[in-house]
């Protein structure tokens, strides 16, 4: 079984450049098939999926998200989350990211 676990600045400008980490331990990820997903929700909202990294390295975003110029509508709390090819899903518990000048 895998665990996740996300990490980010916390308080980011609108002009700056967001990045996430998620860390992976407890499962060999060259051995067990994971698509990596990101995940997030805005204050007050549901969850809004951003994209995803399959096990052969292919990637798929939301096409809403995929030519953003600007971050400033960006403040939610970011998952990262774990899918196997059995459709077992894994969690992180989430990194809060506030966008604010």
């Amino acid at each position: 079984q895998v665990q996740l676990q996300e990490s980010g600045p916390g308080l980011v400008k609108p002009s700056q450049t967001l990045s996430l980490t998620c860390t992976v331990s407890g499962d060999s990820i060259t051995t067990t098939h994971y698509a990596w997903h990101w995940i997030r929700q805005p204050p007050g909202k549901g969850l809004e999926w951003m994209g995803v990294i399959a096990y052969d390295g292919s990637t798929y975003y939301n096409p809403s998200l995929k030519s953003r110029t600007s971050i400033s509508r960006d403040t939610a709390l970011y998952y990262c989350n774990a899918v196997t090819l059995t459709d077992a899903i894994y969690w992180g518990q989430g990194t809060q990211v506030t966008v604010s000048s």
